[in-house]
């Protein structure tokens, strides 16, 4: 379940963020077995978490992880599993399995919860195959939606972008100028009317000819017919009809 007070921006600014997180964290183990710093202030921080997700406020739980990780922390060894079983609470498998991978590579049977991670990596099996078969998502289970643009039609009616929607272009004869030159046998410059243009110095448009017009990829999408959203994907064709639309964006909302 999506909760409606996260708007779009949020979670696109979500995604970056959690992205910069992962690459930090992978960054900070590489030299947590070198140092062990000092972890007040993120196990207290990961306490905070632990306590909402024995509540079930997985979303708490994920703002309390992400402080530790954006907040430049030390990484307590145990958090990693218990981001993963937050993010994966929260449908966010392919971020969880990032997490949980690194948990067992850095820990390995010493990690106290080693048997729990390696039961979560079971359960990941059957949401990640189903990411990887959905032809409705990307690689990190986020659905595709039709472009607004072009409503998924990949191409559309748009100015002509080699005339700009003049319907005229320069001649490449006479440069634009309606004349061309050439000196004679006794070397004067003579000038004639350019016989490509007839003098008028433009042609039409060999793409739109002269229609302004032109069928072309559309730029919102590049031709994809879809974007990418911010929505988990439930891996389900989109609904047709506009009372079944309603119906399931009551439900995304949680209403």
């Amino acid at each position: 379940m999506i909760d409606s007070s996260y708007t779009k921006p949020f979670l696109t600014k979500f995604r970056i963020s959690l992205f910069g997180c992962l690459l930090f964290f992978l960054w900070s183990f590489d030299g947590y077995s070198q140092v062990r710093p000092n972890l007040g202030g993120s196990s207290r921080m990961m306490n905070n978490a632990m306590t909402e997700m024995q509540k079930g406020d997985f979303e708490k739980a994920n703002s309390f992880f992400r402080q530790i990780v954006e907040n430049n922390l030390p990484i307590p060894p145990e958090m990693p599993y218990f981001f993963a079983e937050t993010l994966y609470e929260l449908g966010q498998f392919d971020n969880s399995s990032v997490f949980l991978e690194k948990y067992l590579e850095i820990n390995g049977h010493q990690g106290d919860n080693y048997e729990a991670a390696i039961a979560l990596q079971s359960k990941l099996k059957a949401p990640m195959e189903a990411i990887a078969a959905c032809r409705f998502c990307n690689s990190n289970g986020y659905r595709y939606e039709d472009c607004p643009t072009c409503d998924g039609k990949r191409q559309l009616e748009q100015a002509c972008s080699f005339c700009k929607g003049r319907g005229m272009v320069g001649c490449n004869k006479c440069m634009g100028r309606g004349l061309t030159t050439k000196r004679n046998i006794f070397n004067i410059v003579e000038y004639h009317e350019c016989d490509k243009c007839g003098g008028d110095g433009r042609l039409g448009c060999p793409r739109c000819d002269g229609y302004l017009k032109e069928f072309s990829d559309c730029r919102t999408c590049q031709g994809q017919g879809r974007l990418l959203s911010d929505e988990i994907c439930n891996h389900k064709p989109e609904p047709r009809s506009m009372s079944q639309k309603f119906e399931r964006l009551k439900q995304v909302a949680g209403h």
